[in-house]
């Protein structure tokens, strides 16, 4: 009886064996059907963008740049005081625009200022940083050229690594965008997007005209007179304030014998200007 139970106990272990042995073998393929694979390929992942300072990236193989700005640059004004302004002429507005340009020509007529953000330390933002009445200091490496005014210290960055822009569901708006350049023979042409819609001018002072999220400036950048000028051809959209293009050239000195400094933007140094604190002189 004890010899027969054995007997029985070993063939059950058996069966069992042989039935998991069944279900882990690989099943016939059926006819016409792709060969099994043994494990699915890893997924590929996106590449990382370095940084244009990260030695790897600036040690990329790369055509040699056209021209050097490495230098301090500042707008030409030998023909104009108002060199810095980008109009007139101006495009069309449109009506949301025109609130803010007529309210601004009002205001100077009486001797006001409409809105004085820059005043109260606001960005000036791109175009109008180019153009301030403070030098710019430039720095240019294969990967990038680094811009730092010496109105504010504001930082503009232009890539130069090939890189696209970032998508605009997800790219940190700023008061000077985001630029990408890349070098068309003599050019440089630098694509500019992603700028904040708030407190953000293309002209101010009398010709008040405000800047959106829209706002799309392609410049098309040249080293002239023997590399000791700059010219900037502008070409900018923004069909929330004006219609079609707005075109605008300027020149910018090479200045050789000054360099940036710290400078802060502090609202108590400016209270004592009327434009930021007076209630008869601004006009909001």
């Amino acid at each position: 009886m004890r010899s027969s139970l054995s007997r029985i106990a070993l063939a059950i272990v058996t069966a069992a064996g042989v039935s998991v042995s069944a279900c882990d073998a690989t099943a016939p393929a059926a006819p016409g059907s792709a060969p099994a694979t043994e494990s699915a390929a890893p997924a590929t992942q996106p590449a990382v963008q370095l940084s244009a300072l990260a030695p790897a990236n600036v040690a990329k193989s790369r055509p040699a740049a056209p021209f050097d700005l490495t230098g301090n640059w500042f707008i030409d004004t030998t023909e104009s005081a108002d060199a810095w302004r980008f109009g007139p002429p101006y495009p069309k507005l449109t009506p949301a625009a025109q609130v803010h340009f007529d309210a601004s020509q009002k205001a100077a007529r009486e001797g006001k200022v409409y809105r004085d953000d820059i005043g109260q330390c606001w960005p000036a933002g791109l175009p109008l940083i180019m153009t301030r009445y403070w030098p710019m200091a430039m720095v240019q490496i294969p990967t990038a050229i680094y811009m730092v005014s010496g109105f504010m210290n504001s930082l503009r960055i232009v890539y130069l690594d090939g890189r696209p822009h970032t998508e605009l569901d997800i790219i940190v708006r700023t008061f000077n965008g985001e630029s990408i350049g890349h070098w068309e023979g003599d050019a440089l042409v630098v694509d500019t997007i992603g700028f904040r819609g708030d407190h953000h001018w293309m002209d101010q002072g009398g010709a008040s005209i405000p800047a959106g999220e829209q706002l799309h400036i392609v410049e098309r950048i040249r080293l002239i007179n023997g590399g000791k000028q700059l010219e900037i051809e502008y070409t900018m959209t923004d069909p929330e304030h004006w219609e079609g293009e707005w075109k605008s050239m300027k020149r910018f000195n090479r200045v050789d014998d000054e360099d940036i400094q710290e400078v802060s933007c502090l609202p108590d140094l400016n209270q004592h200007l009327q434009s930021t604190t007076s209630k008869t002189q601004v006009l909001q």
